[in-house]
C-alpha cells in the first residue's frame, strides 16, 4: 500500500517524545536518522545516544488526512511541551515490495581470494570457496562495515590450519565462523551480550559448523584458553582497557588483530599493546584502522 511520510527535525531530548506522539497518532512505523552527518563514536556503557540533530520519521497510511495530521501533531506537541514544532515535512511513498527491495540491496561480498559472505537468498558465486552464509540484519556484523571487512581480508590471507582462534566481542560470529571456514581448528567466541552469543550459535547452525569447533562464553565464564590468533573488533577505548587481558589470552608468537579503531585513535591503542606485542604498521580504510601484531615471548 502507499504511505504518507512525515519528517520532523528535533534534538535528542525531544526525539523519544516525538516518536511516542507519532505512534499515538497512528504511525505504522517510526525511525530516527542523523540530520547533520554527525558520527556517534563510543557511547558510554548502558547509553543509547542520539545525534545532536535528529530527524524523526513517521510512516502513516496514505488515506490519513495529511492536513489534519500535521495540525494534530502541532497542537498536541504544544499542549505537551509548551513549545511549537519545527517544520513538518510531508512526502508520499508509492506502494512497493519493501522486502524484495531490501533483499536486492545485498549481494555476495568477496574478501581476499577465498572468502565470500553470501546472503541466504543468493547462490554462492564460487561453490569451491569458503562461503559463509550470513543474512544482513541478523545482528552485530555482516561484513559490510570497514572494520569487519579489514578483519575478514586479513583472515583470508592467513594459514589458519590447526589454529585456535579467539573472537573477543564476537557479535554475529562472523569473524570466528570465517576463521573456521578458512581452516581454523577451533574458535572461542566471547561477548558481553547474550543475544550476540545466540546470534553466533544460530549462524553457526545455518553454516553447518560442528558444535565441537565453536565455544561461546560471556566474559565472566571464559575458560582462559590461549589463542594462536586473537581477534577483537570492538572500539578503541574497550580495546585499550582490555590490552593486558587479551595479551594474557594470546600465546607467545600468537597473532593479534584489532579493529573498530578510528585513524586518530591508532597510536593510543598501539601504545596500550606494545608492552606485550610487536605491532605492525596500521592498515587504514576510510578513516578506520586495523592493527596487527605478534605476541612477545615475555
Amino acid at each position: 500500500m502507499p504511505w504518507t511520510q512525515l519528517q520532523i527535525q528535533t534534538d535528542p531530548k525531544n526525539a523519544d517524545q516525538l516518536e511516542d506522539l507519532f505512534i499515538e497518532l497512528g504511525a505504522e512505523a517510526v525511525s530516527m536518522e542523523d540530520a547533520a552527518d554527525e558520527p556517534l563514536y563510543e557511547p558510554e556503557p548502558g547509553t543509547t545516544p542520539l545525534w545532536g540533530k535528529t530527524t524523526v520519521i513517521g510512516l502513516f497510511p496514505a488515506d490519513q488526512d495529511v492536513g489534519q495530521l500535521s495540525s494534530d501533531i502541532r497542537r498536541i506537541w504544544h499542549q505537551k511541551t509548551g513549545h511549537n514544532l519545527a517544520e513538518v515535512n510531508v512526502s508520499h511513498i508509492e506502494d512497493k515490495d519493501w522486502v524484495r527491495a531490501w533483499m536486492d540491496d545485498f549481494h555476495p561480498l568477496k574478501f581476499g581470494e577465498r572468502l565470500w559472505i553470501v546472503p541466504s537468498w543468493h547462490e554462492a558465486p564460487d561453490p569451491e570457496a569458503a562461503n559463509l552464509m550470513l543474512d544482513p540484519g541478523l545482528a552485530f556484523g555482516t561484513g559490510t562495515h570497514q572494520t569487519t571487512a579489514l578483519c575478514l581480508e586479513w583472515l583470508d590471507g592467513q594459514n589458519l590450519k590447526d589454529k585456535l582462534v579467539i573472537d573477543y566481542g564476537c557479535g554475529s560470529g562472523i569473524l570466528g565462523l570465517a576463521a573456521l571456514l578458512l581452516g581454523a581448528r577451533h574458535v572461542v567466541g566471547v561477548d558481553t551480550d547474550p543475544q550476540a552469543l545466540q546470534a553466533s550459535r544460530e549462524n553457526a547452525r545455518r553454516n553447518g559448523v560442528d558444535d565441537s569447533k565453536l565455544d561461546l562464553y560471556l566474559p565472566e565464564n571464559e575458560p582462559g584458553t590461549t589463542a594462536d590468533v586473537m581477534l577483537a573488533n570492538i572500539l578503541a577505548q574497550p580495546l585499550i582497557n582490555l590490552a593486558s587481558h587479551l595479551a594474557a589470552l594470546t600465546r607467545p608468537g600468537g597473532k593479534l588483530v584489532l579493529s573498530g579503531i578510528l585513524a586518530y585513535q591508532a597510536q593510543e591503542v598501539i601504545a596500550a599493546y606494545e608492552p606485550w606485542f610487536t605491532m605492525d604498521t596500521p592498515k587504514e580504510r576510510e578513516e578506520w584502522i586495523r592493527l596487527t601484531g605478534v605476541r612477545n615471548d615475555r
